[in-house]
């Protein structure tokens, strides 16, 4: 079974289309679309298991230049 989560993503001012571009490249991301309000980007992104998914963010997605802050959500299906 896949493990899904949200990533919300706060960028430096004016780096959220970079952002997001670099993050869409990024294996196990399926989505990565820029978005107003209070976070900047939006990412959609799955692994096999929990531990999979956090190496994900941790080593790949926090790793793109221009990231301020994260908050992951992962998907809940009752």
């Amino acid at each position: 079974m896949v493990v899904q989560a949200y990533i919300l993503i706060q960028t430096e001012v004016g780096k959220a289309a970079d952002v997001a571009k670099a993050i869409a490249e990024i294996k196990g991301v399926t989505l990565a679309e820029d978005v107003t309000g209070p976070y900047d980007v939006i990412v959609r992104a799955e692994g096999t298991n929990v531990d999979e998914l956090g190496q994900l963010v941790v080593s790949k997605v926090q790793a793109v230049p221009g990231i301020t802050r994260t908050l992951t959500c992962p998907i809940v299906r009752f």
